[in-house]
């Protein structure tokens, strides 16, 4: 993870700060970050739930202030983001994680499974479970997503991508599928996801 921050300072912005492309020294093919600000992110504009705080993001042109959601209180878990295939490598073997972290604050009972999930372009779902509350706290930690192929040809396919972290398999949540016995704070960041060249 070090050498691949080392990369990401070398990144290019592009997307409003949204988004950061760089190129894996290993494989010499493109890796991108999508930040929080690009993401659908349920209830991110209701302070009870959420709070954005500004972390300093390095890149090429020198550091930037980016805006990364904190998880505050109880609420149903929806994070959602898409991936536009032809900003990466042709023909190339990718994965996609998430980076978060739980704080040392962090008191909530993260005991529900959630949903990640990868919807690839045919319509095939990729998902698994996990309980966040079983990750390390206070360091940013990967959740793995899942891995997708990028086409040989521009225009082969269609070009998004689609993956969602949420309390409920996809993104089809409502009012109702929520952590209703959770009510003490959770203090879980997300930093972006990453998109990589696969190992």
């Amino acid at each position: 993870m070090k050498l691949e921050l080392a990369h990401r300072s070398l990144g290019v912005f592009s997307n409003q700060n949204r988004e950061k492309c760089w190129i894996d020294s290993r494989s010499g093919h493109k890796s991108l970050m999508l930040f929080p600000r690009s993401f659908n992110i349920a209830w991110e504009h209701v302070g009870d739930y959420w709070i954005w705080i500004s972390v300093t993001e390095p890149s090429a042109s020198g550091d930037t202030e980016i805006e990364v959601p904190r998880l505050v209180g109880s609420c149903c878990l929806g994070v959602h983001g898409v991936v536009d295939m032809s900003k990466l490598t042709p023909g190339v073997q990718y994965e996609l994680v998430f980076v978060v972290e739980l704080d040392g604050i962090s008191d909530g009972r993260l005991d529900t499974p959630v949903d990640l999930c990868l919807v690839l372009p045919d319509g095939q779902r990729l998902v698994q479970k996990m309980v966040l509350g079983t990750i390390p706290k206070s360091q940013w930690i990967e959740l793995h997503v899942g891995d997708f192929q990028t086409p040989q040809q521009p225009g082969d396919v269609e070009k998004e991508i689609t993956f969602s972290l949420c309390t409920q398999q996809g993104f089809e949540w409502d009012e109702q599928v929520c952590w209703s016995d959770l009510d003490t704070r959770y203090g879980f960041l997300i930093e972006g996801a990453v998109v990589r060249p696969k190992k």
